[in-house]
């Protein structure tokens, strides 16, 4: 919603003041396609060209995720933190009860409690995988806090492919905007024999070329990148979540603690509250 606000504020506000300081649009309206098209058509064509296969087929939903914002919620970091402090006491309590669960979380009980989180192949693999090995008596709790890392890292590094190639579109948008209007500046000088009134329409016209590559590039995609960039960011740090109750868990800190280690991590706007969380794990222990 906000994304859509700030996109009519910016239109709004950039053409209203060129009409109220006497500007006259038909200028902009008459060569707006043709410019739009020599300059959004280069952007795109180089974007194709920069860009791998993965990163083309996740830019549209890159940028409905944009508008839409992150993908985890406050009661999606408590679910977590449930789901964890169950699975955690398994492990101490009964490590061959656990298997039946990680080996088959879509058949378990309590991945199946959590939907959003078993829909989620990332989460599910990691959370099993770390108590697979943990479970294999790997007893070196921070070389698997190494290995968590560089696995989220890994994550992450694919994540942020498409709002790195966004911010290079806008990079590069100034600079079409320039060819496009230099263009122009061509076509104005085939016409020099014309009288002063058609040429500074042609003059206009080509430096519309100029105005839309950097209106374009900072008032839109630039942004549009930028916020991805956010957006992605927030929804990385619930693996991050996840990776601190496990390491935690591996420590052989109490559960209870483990869990709280993992609610401090979460970012403060979505963070459950301590007493929140405290209640649903009691409803936990009771419905055991």
């Amino acid at each position: 919603m906000f994304g859509i606000i700030g996109m009519v504020v910016t239109t709004v506000m950039v053409f209203g003041g060129y009409l109220l300081a006497g500007g006259h649009m038909h200028v902009i309206l008459h060569s707006l396609p043709f410019e739009m098209m020599m300059i959004m058509g280069a952007a795109v064509g180089a974007y194709l060209l920069s860009n791998d296969a993965h990163t083309l087929k996740g830019t549209v939903g890159g940028i409905i995720r944009a508008f839409k914002g992150p993908k985890w919620t406050g009661q999606d970091h408590q679910d977590v933190l449930c789901l964890l402090f169950q699975l955690l006491r398994i492990a101490r309590d009964n490590p061959v009860g656990l298997e039946a669960h990680i080996e088959n979380p879509d058949e378990s009980a309590i991945f199946s409690a959590y939907p959003r989180l078993l829909a989620d192949h990332q989460i599910v693999s990691l959370i099993a995988d770390t108590l697979r090995s943990a479970s294999l008596n790997y007893d070196d709790p921070y070389q698997v806090e190494d290995i968590l890392s560089r696995r989220i890292a890994s994550m992450r590094e694919e994540e942020i492919h498409v709002p790195h190639a966004l911010q290079s579109m806008a990079d590069a948008l100034p600079a079409l905007g320039i060819v496009a209007a230099v263009l122009g500046v061509i076509k104005t000088m085939s016409s020099i024999d014309q009288p002063p009134a058609v040429l500074g329409q042609l003059i206009g016209g080509a430096l519309v070329g100029t105005f839309l590559g950097v209106f374009l590039a900072y008032g839109f995609v630039a942004p549009l990148a930028q916020r991805l960039d956010t957006v992605v960011k927030q929804d990385m740090g619930f693996y991050d979540v996840i990776k601190s109750v496990l390491v935690a868990g591996l420590h052989q800190h109490a559960t209870n603690l483990c869990v709280e280690v993992g609610r401090q991590a979460v970012p403060e706007h979505v963070r459950p509250s301590f007493d929140g969380l405290e209640t649903a794990l009691r409803e936990l222990k009771k419905a055991a």
